[in-house]
């Protein structure tokens, strides 16, 4: 039998008969409904929600509370997305609880593992859940939970083939998992008016947190792994979005090199204009994910931009080149190129590019 993570990575990502909660729900059905065992605070928005679920994490655990956290996606593997009381649950253990039951019921990869994190905190008996959303809201697997606490990070135009092509429209759609009774925290305040039944608040994590416990706290600081991860010789951050790079770009000075991948469905151009501002040479790969642009036609569009272009699709191979061309070296684009990446570490650079050459 395969293991939990090669189960997992075998799932389909996308459901063939389109976005819903049917499946999520008789999953959950059949677990005994484990999502009603713990209050929640779901988080959605465009960027920036698996930082904030994991401040607020650590922010409760602070004041005493045992949390289950669950984000997406993942850079150093599977069991990364689900955590319990602060360390990653144990993911075999926790998937085999479900697996019967998702593969009966046809579930794809992000159900199951929603469907894992959500036994997996019922199992630990947990004070709370923080749970990242998805993808958009309104049909996302996560829109199962009765959540006391709901935050929308910010909206910036992405996946609007499925959400929208207008802020607004996309804001409709991750808003649609606040219940009548959730308090709602807004980074943004301008979305407001979306949720008039509601009260509301503006802010983020420590918001957030104050809203779930009736009380002020102490914010404690946290980020998951490829967030504006500072490495010897190397700035690691997954903005996978023209916002996301415009958020990176403010908080980094100039770099010599960057390396790059680039899902195909994002706004390219608008992404390799800002990089631009950071350095003149880039190096364009190609992730593992299968939406990946290809290295070639990155590079392509990255000539408009950069002074320096090579193309190099293996991504191991092409962080070498970059260490070669330069110091300091940004690796952005996607958290995929980042998972691609989890086991390379500036120190061991020269044995795997020998190694792979």
């Amino acid at each position: 039998m395969p293991s939990a993570s090669d189960w997992v990575a075998g799932l389909s990502p996308w459901p063939e008969d389109g976005f819903g909660l049917e499946r999520i729900r008789a999953v959950l059905a059949e677990l005994g409904e484990p999502q009603r065992r713990y209050p929640a605070i779901h988080v959605v928005g465009t960027n920036g929600k698996s930082t904030l679920t994991r401040t607020v994490d650590a922010t409760l655990r602070a004041q005493g509370l045992r949390v289950g956290s669950f984000t997406s996606p993942h850079v150093s593997g599977w069991g990364e997305r689900i955590h319990v009381d602060g360390e990653e649950a144990d993911f075999e253990a926790a998937v085999a609880r479900v697996r019967d039951v998702c593969e009966r019921l046809g579930a794809t990869q992000f159900e199951a593992l929603t469907a894992t994190a959500l036994q997996a905190f019922a199992d630990a008996e947990v004070d709370v859940a923080v749970v990242e959303a998805g993808l958009g809201g309104r049909h996302d697997a996560t829109n199962v939970l009765d959540a006391r606490v709901v935050v929308l990070t910010n909206v910036s135009l992405d996946h609007t083939d499925v959400l929208g092509d207008t802020r607004e429209a996309i804001a409709r759609e991750k808003l649609a998992v606040a219940g009548p009774d959730a308090t709602v925290v807004l980074g943004e305040p301008e979305w407001a008016y979306l949720v008039p039944g509601n009260p509301v608040v503006i802010g983020g994590a420590r918001e957030a947190a104050e809203a779930f416990l009736d009380r002020a706290v102490e914010l404690v600081p946290a980020a998951p792994p490829g967030r504006l991860e500072r490495l010897d010789g190397e700035i690691r951050d997954g903005a996978h979005n023209p916002a996301g790079v415009a958020w990176l770009v403010e908080r980094i000075g100039e770099v010599a090199v960057i390396v790059c991948s680039v899902l195909a469905d994002k706004d390219v151009d608008a992404m390799l204009a800002a990089l631009a501002s950071r350095s003149t040479c880039f190096v364009a790969t190609r992730s593992s994910s299968p939406r990946a642009l290809p290295a070639d036609e990155l590079a392509e569009a990255a000539s408009r931009h950069f002074a320096v272009v090579e193309s190099v699709p293996d991504p191991v191979r092409a962080l070498a080149r970059a260490h070669e061309l330069g110091e300091l070296v940004l690796v952005t684009g996607s958290l995929y190129l980042l998972a691609d990446l989890a086991a390379v570490r500036p120190g061991g650079l020269p044995w795997l590019s020998s190694a792979t050459s």
